[in-house]
């Protein structure tokens, strides 16, 4: 009976990730048709072009070594070393990183950690369209992707991390470890790589450059909003026994767990995902006076402030986080795009980044005194643990290494598109070769009609 209810234990939480997983890939599609749908016409194939790829490269990078390292960096490098037997059992020569019937949850799990490493990257790849070479987004979104993202997650993402244990850091839906780094990286690099031509006037004023594709736009949002549903369920294990998780549970109730191991449900994120994302909603709609483009955003950006404590927030309280939430990052947005002049083309520092920053501090002040995690000697939640973890997750881990890296590129003379590549768009050879195409096709088309001939096919 114990086997049989183990093993159904276990082909449940299989099909329960791989289920998260393909919700999440939604976020991709969403991101793609997003930042399409903000780009100019001729930059259209370059914008796609180049997040699409980011799929690839982060894949097999975090194959090789961005696994390795949320196993092995929980205490690394300030209080213990490397955890070399976890780590080890996460290589990719490791038997569980393959096909293995006795271990049939590793693939999946790596697959769920693997989405929100694009998810990283997708945030940096928006803030950027139209004046990036492509090859410098993709180095960006390796070292997003599969290092410095998946390094603060082993900090401040995983039951053992030190962040946990001893700032009582918590950030149960990823408001810092997926949103603020992304935020605060993408804002490292656009101070480097400089604003849109045209973006500013010759004062100084900002002048919007609207999408090209409202339509495309919107339902890219609504895919993101679909996927991070699936985000949120994956950032849950779907059921455990007391014993798994060291007998913490009395009694033999089986449950499931935030990503502490600390009980939760999924009835419980249901409700706050929805009232947040309704809170933002409402709140962007007000102070945006209407404005389509934050509305949309809003919603995404009430969501992502609550993340941090929404597995312990009531859900009036998560809708209330994200309508202040959302509220913050607007007016932070344009005081920062209007005293500094800096280009974040789809608002993803202020979606992302900002509002990660204000997640994580004010679910230190209401969650103040809460266990960040359920095993005794860890410390609770508190502001100060709280505002610590949004500097290194958002200043430490995701502006700083966004910078140093642009500024290297920058120099190389490999960050930025000439500026008469810029004026005809990244498209313009692409887009000449299809139009000569098919202007001779019609000529075929023409010379067999007017010979008689059969015409092109």
């Amino acid at each position: 009976m114990d086997g049989n209810l183990n093993a159904l234990t276990t082909v449940f939480t299989e099909f329960y990730y791989w289920v998260t997983v393909v919700f999440m890939f939604l976020i991709h599609v969403g991101f793609c048709m997003y930042e399409v749908g903000a780009s100019r016409h001729r930059n259209h194939m370059h914008t796609l072009m180049k997040n699409i790829m980011i799929i690839p490269l982060v894949t097999v990078t975090f194959f090789f070594f961005g696994w390795w390292i949320y196993w092995a960096f929980p205490s690394f490098p300030f209080f213990g070393g490397l955890n070399h037997e976890a780590g080890a059992a996460n290589l990719p020569w490791s038997q569980n990183m393959a096909a293995n019937l006795s271990d049939r949850i590793t693939g999946v799990f790596w697959a769920a950690f693997l989405l929100f490493s694009w998810t990283a990257a997708s945030i940096v790849s928006g803030a950027v369209i139209e004046r990036i070479r492509s090859s410098a987004l993709w180095v960006h979104a390796v070292m997003i992707g599969s290092v410095f993202w998946i390094i603060d997650a082993a900090w401040g993402w995983h039951a053992e991390g030190w962040m946990v244990k001893y700032l009582g850091y918590h950030d149960a839906y990823a408001s810092g470890v997926i949103h603020a780094i992304a935020g605060g990286y993408a804002l490292g690099v656009i101070m480097v790589l400089g604003p849109r031509l045209g973006k500013f006037a010759a004062d100084g004023t900002p002048r919007d450059i609207p999408p090209h594709n409202p339509w495309m736009l919107t339902i890219g949002i609504f895919l993101i909003y679909s996927g991070f549903w699936g985000f949120y369920a994956a950032c849950n294990i779907p059921v455990i026994s007391p014993e798994g998780i060291g007998g913490l549970l009395t009694g033999d109730t089986w449950t499931a767990t935030n990503i502490y191991l600390a009980p939760t449900s999924l009835s419980a994120i249901t409700f706050n995902f929805l009232m947040s994302l309704s809170g933002g909603l409402m709140a962007a709609y007000v102070v945006s006076k209407g404005d389509a483009f934050w509305t949309f955003s809003g919603g995404l950006a009430g969501i992502i402030t609550a993340s941090a404590g929404n597995d312990l927030y009531h859900p009036i309280q998560a809708m209330l986080v994200g309508a202040v939430g959302v509220v913050i990052v607007y007016k932070l947005h344009y005081w920062v795009e209007r005293t500094f002049k800096l280009d974040d083309a789809v608002g993803a520092v202020a979606v992302h980044g900002y509002s990660g920053v204000v997640g994580l501090i004010i679910a230190g002040f209401l969650l103040w005194g809460a266990p960040s995690s359920p095993y005794e000697g860890f410390a609770t939640v508190n502001p100060v643990g709280q505002t610590v973890g949004a500097v290194i997750m958002f200043g430490v881990l995701g502006w700083l290494p966004g910078y140093l890296i642009a500024k290297m590129q920058a120099a190389a003379g490999v960050l930025r598109i000439p500026v008469e590549v810029e004026l005809q768009g990244l498209d313009y050879a692409e887009h000449h070769a299809y139009e000569d195409a098919k202007a001779e096709i019609i000529a075929a088309d023409k010379a067999a009609l007017n010979g008689g001939g059969v015409p092109a096919e």
